[in-house]
């Protein structure tokens, strides 16, 4: 929901603040999420970012674009905000072995994990407006906001701004208050981290609306609401992996995959899943409803990599808050 910019002396909406400033809210809350990994937090964000602009909306003078100038106050919040918080990881982010799919599943609620980015931050038509940069798939994709929280806040920082917003590094430099030898610094730094970290993949991911990437979702879907999970075995990459937080564990290999939800899912009876198709960090997904009684309950939230014809890499989220995040409804 839009925030409500109230003006002190007449209580009534800024229109002329918030007509400038709306149009890039959702650009705004992607670079904060990219920031943070947090759908949860980044919405805060954007809020606090929005107040502030206004607060100091009768000193902007326009030297720079209102894109550039919300960008970097949203910059600063975020790293305010990040300052002393532990980075948001994946299971596989924690540096152990893939797991043993017949032994006991240890929950990590306490870990602040990663969280999915609702919707696939589509770009405009114009491929020379700025926003297509912003929201590129690419710059959403889960894999890549996973090794995102591997570098400090200010490398973070540093990288989305130069490499995903393409700004200047003097502009980079006097956001944040420091040196264009020093945002230099962190740049390398940053990407040297990120190139030891980010999963290498000869195979290049399949768009969500592409015919390839609904079809193999619509018989990834047919075989859970089907119960029927050794077809899963057909649809999986040979070193597919599996994970799903808050369960600190994660699995390699389609059978290790298959044993692992025979011997963990709580479904017993074709009909007891139902799942629907969704659109998280640009990438294919599903949300999955689990029977109780009459009806079926939010369960978990499937983001998908998909290449040209198999599954890739599955992260299943057990955080049933995320289902009114995508829209979803309460029960089917």
């Amino acid at each position: 929901m839009p925030v409500s910019v109230l003006t002190e002396d007449t209580g009534q909406p800024d229109a002329d603040f918030s007509a400038h400033a709306e149009p890039y809210r959702r650009e705004l809350l992607a670079h904060c999420y990219r920031m943070t990994g947090s759908l949860h937090d980044a919405e805060d964000l954007v809020q606090e970012t929005l107040l502030r602009a206004w607060k100091a909306y009768d000193r902007f003078e326009g030297k720079s674009s209102m894109r550039t100038w919300l960008h970097r106050i949203a910059t600063n919040t975020c790293l305010t905000a990040l300052e002393g918080r532990a980075r948001r990881p994946l299971p596989t982010g924690l540096g152990a072995a893939s797991s043993d799919p017949a032994a006991e599943l240890v929950e990590r609620r306490e870990v602040p994990w990663l969280e999915p980015w609702a919707g696939p931050s589509e770009p405009t038509d114009d491929p020379a407006d700025p926003s297509v940069i912003v929201g590129s798939r690419e710059s959403v994709r889960l894999a890549f906001v996973a090794a995102l929280q591997h570098l400090s806040a200010r490398q973070r920082a540093v990288l989305l701004l130069r490499d995903v917003l393409q700004w200047k590094a003097a502009e980079v430099a006097d956001a944040i208050g420091t040196t264009t030898t020093a945002v230099n610094s962190l740049l390398q730094r940053a990407r040297a981290q990120l190139d030891t970290v980010q999963p290498s993949s000869d195979e290049r991911l399949t768009p969500p609306e592409s015919p390839e990437a609904q079809d193999l979702l619509d018989r990834y879907i047919a075989a859970f609401e089907a119960y029927d999970i050794d077809r899963l075995v057909e649809l999986f990459t040979a070193d597919a992996i599996w994970e799903m937080p808050p369960y600190a564990g994660w699995y390699r290999g389609a059978r290790d995959i298959v044993t692992l939800i025979h011997r963990q899912c709580p479904a017993e009876h074709p009909g007891d899943m139902r799942l629907l198709p969704v659109v998280a960090n640009g990438q294919p997904g599903a949300a999955m409803y689990m029977r109780a009684g009459d009806v079926h309950l939010p369960f978990q939230l499937h983001v998908l990599d998909i290449g040209k014809s198999r599954v890739s890499h599955v992260v299943a989220f057990l955080d049933d808050t995320l289902f009114a995040k995508f829209g979803l409804p309460e029960a089917l």
